[in-house]
């Protein structure tokens, strides 16, 4: 999770779900993206391995206003927020669950 830091806040109305106490890993998936399930499974492993912790997936189909308003032009795209729902850390592609790991001990 080497990506560049992209300003913003996302609150639980606009992910249409409660964020971490600690962080929230945010996914954009697609349909027919094949990383996304690799994607989804390291995610939601690390979200069950540290403790306050959210993993969240969004449809990038469904949400495109925030897709556009976010420039998310690939899938995977994951978002590390912090417990306010600041951006943090951004990364395109499947992230290894050490980066990931790595990513939270940024935030945490």
């Amino acid at each position: 999770m080497d990506g560049h830091t992209h300003g913003g806040t996302l609150d639980a109305a606009r992910l249409g779900a409660e964020l971490g106490e600690k962080a929230t890993l945010v996914q954009f998936s697609s349909a027919f993206c094949q990383p996304c399930r690799a994607t989804r499974r390291t995610l939601s492993e690390v979200a069950r391995m540290v403790d306050g912790v959210t993993h969240v997936e969004i449809d990038a189909e469904a949400h495109l206003t925030l897709v556009r308003e976010l420039g998310i032009s690939r899938t995977p795209t994951v978002l590390v927020l912090d417990p306010r729902g600041r951006i943090v850390r951004r990364a395109v592609g499947q992230p290894r669950t050490v980066d990931v790991v790595a990513a939270l001990g940024q935030v945490m």
